[in-house]
């Protein structure tokens, strides 16, 4: 019998109802929407309309998240986007690590999208391809978690303690779908990149950059925050400059 895990306490999906501007925010692999939450607000704040959604195995137990599949993932951005499509007319992502690569795939899939702000991104983990590799047929389910890469003292993210080898299978089959079609891109993007980041090498946004077909595109140098940002020292200066992006592309 499977076991049934409750939904943890900060983890449950959010949504801000507000103007006919929609905006979907999208939290990383095994974190929570906690991590979002803050930066969701803000922009909600400013009259948008925001959804958080909780991504399937996630926010509950890592034996969860072991039975997900990154076509679940997927399936769990798009119905995002269509819940914002029943009110809204203009539609922006969000996307914080492995959320950054949906709210790529999106851009990539769905010509609704106005515009993305993926924030540490990942396309591209050759470490984590190489260590999957070595352990994928062992019988070790469960590694070292990679949550909480967070500069600011005192500030933990909510995430799983434990990755499931079988999810790093996932992500690793997600990047690489989203990584080669990266040219499809078109729409306005303002990429976030940490330049310390533990979990994802900042090559990453760089990379996105260099092959994504926006004309309107740029980079914003997080310099005083690592991987879980959206927590960190920057999580302010990120939100204003979300904010302003989505406004500059909504007149």
């Amino acid at each position: 019998m499977v076991e049934k895990y409750s939904v943890l306490e900060n983890a449950e999906e959010f949504y801000f109802p507000g103007n006919e501007i929609g905006v979907l925010v999208s939290h990383g692999f095994t974190g929570t929407t906690q991590s979002m939450y803050d930066i969701g607000k803000q922009i909600a704040e400013r009259g948008f309309t925001v959804y958080g959604p909780r991504l399937t195995g996630h926010g509950t137990h890592q034996e969860d998240m072991e039975r997900a599949s990154y076509q679940d993932w997927i399936g769990n951005v798009e119905a995002g986007v269509e819940k914002l499509k029943e009110t809204c007319s203009s539609l922006f992502v969000v996307g914080l690590s492995m959320g950054g690569t949906l709210s790529l795939y999106l851009a990539e899939n769905d010509p609704e999208i106005a515009g993305i702000m993926p924030i540490n991104a990942a396309t591209n983990l050759p470490e984590m391809e190489s260590y999957y590799h070595e352990i994928k047929d062992g019988e070790e389910r469960f590694v070292d978690g990679i949550g909480s890469d967070i500069k600011k003292d005192g500030v933990e993210e909510l995430a799983y303690p434990k990755t499931p080898v079988k999810s790093m299978g996932d992500l690793l089959a997600l990047m690489n779908m989203v990584r080669k079609d990266l040219e499809k891109i078109t729409v306005p993007t303002l990429i976030f990149s940490s330049t310390i980041d533990h979990v994802v090498p900042p090559d990453n946004s760089l990379e996105i950059y260099q092959n994504i077909s926006s004309d309107d595109k740029s980079i914003v140098i997080l310099e005083n925050s690592y991987h879980v940002a959206t927590l960190d020292n920057d999580k302010d200066m990120i939100a204003k400059k979300c904010i302003s992006f989505i406004r500059k592309h909504t007149k």
